[in-house]
């Protein structure tokens, strides 16, 4: 069974970004560059306006979830600081912080606590879809998985990085394992495949293989 990711609580986002970004300042930013929850020691929010950003778990840098658009982090992080993961940039972006202390100002202010839990709640299901594709699955399910979620990217996305290391970054799959199942796949006309290992098309995958 395919399992789709949740639905971005865009108004949520958009009515927090709006009163939050007039007080952020602007970061500069480069592409892989890692970036921690606090800034000078104090803990920050984050508005992120434009690009690619990743989420990785601080231990091993699994990556846990890719995002392009306009999202805001360090929300969960200033409430509860577990600093488990750390945020990594893709792409050229576009991003401003603010102290987390006058980012709750403003959102009691503005009575905003309800669009925060609302955005709470979705990353908390992005959790659990996530871990819909890798927890307790079979090599191919897993596979399956991450290539149907390869292909709602943007095309640049895809082209940008191969099927081979976007698996690699996300699971604890072995080199050898997802290019058996990838050629296996191009050579029966499941899956189109550029010269490098990007993804062109998911054609029709099967639910096991």
């Amino acid at each position: 069974m395919t399992i789709s990711p949740p639905t971005r609580p865009e108004s949520a986002i958009q009515r927090l970004i709006a009163v939050l970004e007039p007080h952020g300042t602007p970061m500069e930013v480069i592409p892989r560059k890692r970036i921690n929850w606090e800034y000078k020691e104090i803990p920050q929010f984050y508005v992120f306006k434009q690009g690619e950003i990743s989420v990785l778990r601080a231990t091993d840098g699994l990556v846990i979830a890719t995002v392009s658009g306009q999202n805001l982090f360090g929300i969960a992080e200033s409430i509860q600081p577990l600093r488990s993961h750390i945020l990594r940039v893709e792409t050229e972006c576009t991003m401003l912080r603010l102290d987390a202390s006058l980012a709750h100002e403003i959102i009691t202010q503005e009575g905003m606590w309800k669009d925060v839990s609302v955005i709470l709640s979705y990353y908390t299901s992005h959790l659990f879809y996530r871990d819909s594709l890798v927890v307790q699955q079979r090599t191919y399910s897993i596979i399956r998985g991450h290539l149907i979620e390869m292909s709602r990217l943007p095309e640049d996305s895809r082209l940008r990085t191969s099927v081979l290391d976007y698996i690699q970054e996300r699971t604890h799959l072995s080199r050898s394992s997802i290019l058996n199942v990838m050629f296996a796949l191009k050579n029966g006309g499941y899956i189109d495949i550029k010269r490098g290992g990007y993804l062109l098309e998911v054609i029709n995958l099967p639910e096991k293989f």
